[in-house]
C-alpha cells in the first residue's frame, strides 16, 4: 500500500528515524543552553539518511509484475 503513496512512506520513515534520534540525543546527557546546536545537524542527517533508505526500498511490485508479464 505504501508503494502507491511514496510521500506517506517518506513521512513515515522520516518520522520514525527522527523519533529514534530525538530519544537518543535526549537520553545522551547533553545539557546545552541551546539544544538546536545538536538538533539542526541531527535533523538534516536524519533527512538525508531517510531519503537514502527510501531509495533502497523496492519499487512498486505490481509495476514490476506487469512489466514481466508484458515481456513474456
Amino acid at each position: 500500500m505504501l508503494s502507491r503513496f511514496p510521500a506517506i512512506r517518506r513521512i513515515g520513515i522520516y518520522t520514525t528515524l527522527s523519533y529514534i534520534a530525538l530519544v537518543f540525543v535526549n537520553n545522551s546527557g547533553y545539557k546545552l543552553e541551546n539544544m538546536w546546536i545538536i538538533y539542526a545537524p541531527m535533523f538534516v542527517t536524519v533527512y538525508v539518511f531517510s531519503r537514502w533508505v527510501d531509495s533502497k526500498l523496492p519499487a512498486d511490485s505490481t509495476k514490476d509484475q506487469k512489466t514481466q508479464n508484458e515481456e513474456n
